[in-house]
């Protein structure tokens, strides 16, 4: 048995692969519709939890913003990867004036924390700029790859507990990884793949791509002793504005007259 399962684990590994829309390669046990699928039941709880402790904003100007902006970038989102075109796009606005943070599930299903607007002042592109950039994570199939990373991890600690004779020990460390996966932080490189694929869509949304580099210098200052929880998952290199910045001549091509695009119908969770 531990003859047949180390080498059934390895090729399990090396077979599961993927590539993200940068081309990159990407290891997937998890497959994307999978993720899909676990994304929607952990959103409709978390959803049924926050309307039961009364957190959800339906103020109407803000839901107008957050509705108008999103729909612009699910625009040309679905124009630039069809395989977004039917997926269930929401938003929850969370009331939590604390909070920096916002995040998009696999599928589409969003939220943002009030906190981002009290404490940052965003401005209408660097809105854009923060939900892009989210949009992209869920695009790029990010969090079926972070599943893959537990779920690697677990693999691993499966066939150590087979070789020592230890099942026991095996399952918990299973257990715990596959829990574990949906707060994994995204990888520094899935970080990188989603600036630059935020940039995109907020361009071509009509949005200014100077935004992305004013954004993250507000990230900056608000930290103070505390960093925004946006960074927990959101890992920020030294040189991350500085990116930004070189990719901006760039991104100014793909949309030169800065026209707006439609605003498609999202549903604010209220």
């Amino acid at each position: 048995m531990k003859k047949l399962l180390l080498p059934l684990l390895t090729l399990t590994l090396l077979t599961a692969c993927a590539t993200s829309p940068t081309g990159r390669s990407q290891l997937m046990l998890v497959s994307p519709e999978s993720a899909i699928v676990e994304s929607k039941k952990a959103y409709l709880s978390t959803v049924s939890e926050l309307d039961r402790e009364n957190k959800l904003v339906d103020d109407p100007l803000l839901v107008d913003k957050v509705a108008t902006i999103t729909g612009r970038l699910v625009t040309v989102a679905r124009q630039k990867y069809p395989q977004s075109a039917n997926w269930e796009w929401s938003v929850a606005i969370i009331d939590d004036p604390e909070t920096v943070n916002a995040w998009c599930m696999a599928g589409g299903r969003m939220a943002v924390y009030t906190g981002l607007f009290d404490k940052l002042k965003l401005t209408d592109d660097e809105f854009a700029q923060i939900m892009g950039h989210e949009i992209s994570h869920a695009l790029a199939n990010h969090t079926a790859e972070r599943m893959s990373r537990a779920m690697a991890t677990s693999l691993g600690v499966v066939a150590v507990g087979v070789a020592a004779d230890n099942s026991g020990v095996a399952m918990m460390g299973a257990a715990a990884a596959a829990k574990f996966a949906l707060e994994l932080p995204n990888s520094r490189t899935a970080e990188l793949e989603a600036d630059n694929l935020g940039m995109r869509l907020a361009t071509q949304a009509g949005y200014e791509p100077d935004a992305a580099v004013t954004l993250w210098q507000k990230m900056a200052k608000s930290g103070g002793a505390a960093p925004p929880e946006f960074l927990s998952t959101h890992p920020a290199p030294g040189n991350r504005e500085a990116r930004l910045a070189e990719m901006i001549p760039e991104m100014r091509g793909l949309n030169p007259d800065g026209r707006l695009a439609p605003v498609s119908a999202v549903d604010i969770v209220r």
